[in-house]
């Protein structure tokens, strides 16, 4: 316990649920006993209006049934509370409450009960006032200088002030230049009005010429006419404070002088009259409320200021005096006097705890009891000592948080691709050139051990590749259950997917112990589509624009046996030749050296290689794990085809960058194009024309794609990390706003350097724990496969497959991260 806390004298929870503000609490004699003691009036916005006297028994004490005088629910919510004589013809106090869009004055009394039942309260409506515009708050004051009565003014969300003379509606003026409503208050010294308008500034108006400038119905007619009977309104002076402001307060405490407390958000001000600051304070936390009241010192003024760090803090003009703790963050905060204690604190908060407090230092009577002394076992604290030692260095090696004592197998995710097409291909209304794109059928299989519910299994696959479905929720009421799903992936697009890798997910919650909740939890397993699903078998090619080249360190395999689905029966076992043709009419050759250790991938288009070289390098590790060889290994001895990765880059910048400026040209005509399109396509039927497809693809916004500024932001960030060379590449900020670049310069700049320190020994790594970089073979010359080898066989090349929409490719289909050849440099 600490001795700053702030001393509880009385507290209680206000209803359930309920919001507040800092105008919903107020401190008065509502009820005109005379006898000095404050009454507690909260509002609440759910409409609830609620009066308290409280009487505790001892300190610390919670409310009691007959501390509450009065509860009643106004059904509108409440915005501000405030106590004045607000009604004509007497000088009593009263009730003003205001609502968003009316405001109404009580009167409050109450009548002796009978014996035990104590004192009976109610309110009763003097008058009200109907708001034609949505109030946000409002101050009272004797305004122009009457005598005997308060006057009220509202601020409206719009930035109009309405002005009542108690029963009756005097005026309306709109502040100049309002943007959003402020804080509002009254001085009386001065007759004005101060609030702090949204260019942060605090502002003066007076009162006499809100009076006389020109009325607030006739404001539009007179700003388009020049015309007007009244005065401009003119603001008597500003202060720009150059922060939005919480709160404001008037505070007189002396007789020749008084002073403007504004409350910031970072800083809290005090102003002359005529606008001059007096001093200001930087505060340390952001504030919540505040309340100036006159100090015992001559000349000084006291502040109240709580803040979001639960704290209240007293200050003498600058000068922290006080810092005490508040078990809630308070709103407003309100001096008065409780059951003859002056000075009583009463804070509330914005979830409705309620707090009458007092400063002191309360000495805790807690005394902490003697440890019992036991001797030191020095050799057995230094054998613990390097038991939690190692601890610490294996879970560093595993380069984890904690170490992995057992495997819990909460549930089991399998997979298993159809090994045939379906049936029926689920590619009803996609075809690709002339051909039939098919679909096949993948299961998902998930078993529990444990009671889970809401497991979520989510399935991706790389684009253009489709699921019929992809996101499945299983609810896993009683444990070994096993739960089957099924759906089918097809290609949906000209061009070929990056890899056929998919990935199914599943996310779950375990309840544990101390958590019933659950701790969220992900298992996923991969799995892999079948090549024939995007390719079939082709002729090969003789002659080819690109070539690649893989050395491996073993005799080289039948391409028979590794592409097993892709030659023709009447071949023999040893196949060194294959072709593959992708849907859509690109073709692939693959060749297998009979007198060396080497396989050339070769195409008319550099794009399709990626894919045969990857599933080669793949099949081929398959092959020689299942022989038991594990010594393997593929490597790229030529030089980086960088140029031709660049002209793919261009290329793909260049028509991004005018589909976009096409797509503007289309926009205002997107619809009459639409329906153009729906009607050539009628006619055509089945046989759409490529330039109806390069139509729709403008219209949905194909080239909105950001690849180069990714690719730019993902290898920039390697090169200022792994691969930096030095302190000042580590040093580089990078932008947090991905732009469109001018050009691919920069892009193809960090590409070459991230190959070039790749090639010179680099890692894409962090751990200092890991392996030692493995060697790696500089670019350099190559020796190419015979072409005999190629001319061995007899080869029919086929001339008439048109490679329709091959440009597209690129404008599709997101390229890799890194060069395509990464996986053939291992």
């Amino acid at each position: 316990m600490s001795l700053f806390k702030a001393r509880d004298w009385w507290s209680t929870v206000l209803g359930e649920k309920e919001e507040f503000d800092q105008g919903c609490l107020c401190l008065a004699d509502v009820d005109n006993t005379g006898n000095g003691q404050d009454k507690i009036i909260v509002g609440s916005f759910m409409g609830y209006l609620r009066i308290f006297n409280p009487h505790p028994v001892k300190t610390g004490d919670g409310a009691q049934a007959e501390d509450l005088l009065l509860e009643v629910h106004l059904r509108d919510p409440i915005l501000q509370v405030e106590v004045g004589k607000f009604v004509s013809g007497t000088e009593m106090l009263h009730l003003a409450v205001l609502h968003s869009r009316k405001l109404c004055v009580y009167s409050v009394s109450g009548t002796l009960g009978n014996v035990e039942h104590g004192n009976q309260y109610q309110i009763k409506l003097m008058y009200e006032h109907n708001l034609q515009r949505t109030a946000c708050n409002m101050t009272y004051g004797s305004f122009g200088g009457v005598k005997g009565r308060d006057l009220i003014c509202i601020q409206s969300m719009d930035g109009m002030l309405m002005v009542f003379e108690q029963e009756s509606y005097a005026f309306g003026r709109f502040l100049p230049g309002s943007l959003l409503p402020g804080p509002l208050a009254y001085s009386s010294r001065t007759d004005s009005f101060i609030t702090v308008s949204s260019c942060r500034q605090v502002e003066s108006y007076k009162y006499q010429v809100l009076a006389f400038a020109t009325d607030a119905d006739r404001r539009q007619e007179t700003e388009q006419q020049k015309l007007g009977s009244g005065k401009r309104l003119v603001v008597d002076w500003t202060l720009n404070i150059g922060e939005q402001a919480l709160d404001i307060c008037i505070v007189s405490f002396n007789q020749s002088a008084s002073s403007v407390f504004v409350l910031g958000e970072r800083n809290f001000f005090c102003l002359k009259d005529n606008g001059q600051i007096r001093f200001m304070k930087k505060l340390d936390c952001s504030p919540s409320c505040f309340l100036p009241y006159c100090s015992v010192s001559e000349g000084t003024i006291n502040t109240l200021i709580g803040n979001h760090n639960n704290m209240l803090h007293i200050y003498q003009d600058v000068t922290l005096k006080w810092a005490t703790q508040l078990p809630h963050i308070p709103v407003a905060v309100r001096v008065g006097c409780l059951h003859d204690l002056k000075g009583v604190i009463v804070t509330l908060s914005d979830d409705g705890h309620l707090q009458c407090s007092y400063l002191g230092t309360d000495p805790s009577l807690f005394q902490a009891p003697k440890v019992e002394s036991r001797e030191l076992h020095y050799d057995e604290l230094d054998i613990e000592l390097q038991e939690l030692q190692k601890i610490i260095k294996d879970v560093n090696k595993s380069q984890g948080i904690w170490p992995m004592t057992e495997r819990e197998d909460d549930l089991k995710v399998s997979v298993m691709v159809s090994p045939n097409f379906d049936s029926v291909s689920q590619a009803t209304d996609v075809e690709v050139g002339t051909d039939l794109v098919p679909s096949v059928t993948v299961k998902v299989t998930l078993q529990n051990r444990l009671v889970l519910q809401k497991a979520k299994l989510s399935v991706y696959v790389q684009p253009p590749l489709i699921l019929t479905c992809d996101q499945f929720t299983f609810e896993f009421m009683a444990p070994e259950m096993s739960r089957t799903v099924a759906f089918s992936v097809y290609l949906k697009g000209s061009y070929t997917p990056p890899e056929l890798e998919g990935n199914a997910v599943v996310s779950y919650t375990r309840p544990s112990d101390r958590n019933p909740d659950g701790i969220p939890r992900v298992i996923q397993c991969k799995f892999r589509l079948p090549l024939k699903l995007i390719c079939l078998p082709g002729q090969p090619s003789k002659t080819a624009s690109h070539k690649l080249t893989i050395d491996t360190n073993k005799s080289p395999v039948s391409l028979l046996s590794l592409f097993p689905g892709f030659a023709s029966q009447s071949e023999d076992d040893q196949v060194n030749v294959m072709g593959f043709r992708f849907l859509g009419g690109s073709r692939v050759t693959l060749l297998a050296s009979k007198t060396s250790q080497r396989y050339r991938i070769q195409s008319e288009q550099f794009e399709d290689l990626w894919l045969i070289t990857n599933e080669l390098i793949i099949r081929l590790q398959e092959y020689f794990e299942k022989q038991g060889i594990k010594d393997f290994a593929c490597s790229f001895s030529g030089s980086m085809p960088l140029q031709e990765y660049f002209e793919l880059i261009d290329h793909h910048f260049e028509l991004r960058i005018n589909g976009e400026k096409l797509e503007e040209l289309l926009s205002e005509r997107a619809v009459q194009f639409r329906a153009i399109q729906r009607r050539l396509l009628t006619r055509f039927k089945d046989k759409t024309p490529a330039p109806l497809q390069h139509l729709d693809t403008l219209l949905d916004g194909t080239y909105k794609q950001g690849w180069e500024e990714t690719v730019d932001a993902a290898i920039s960030h390697l090169l200022k990390t792994c691969l930096s060379k030095s302190s000042k590449e580590q040093a580089l900020n990078l932008s947090s706003q991905l732009n469109i670049p001018k050009d691919t310069s920069r892009l193809k700049k960090h590409i070459t350097l991230l190959c070039d320190r790749l090639a010179k020994g680099g890692r894409l790594c962090l751990s200092t724990d890991a392996a030692a970089p493995q060697t790696m073979v500089m670019p350099g010359g190559c020796t190419t496969i015979p072409e005999s080898d190629l001319e061995e066989r007899s080869i029919e090349q086929d001339s008439t497959e048109l490679f329709t929409n091959h440009k597209h490719l690129i404008v599709e289909t997101p390229m890799p991260e890194v060069s395509p050849l990464q996986g053939v440099s291992e």
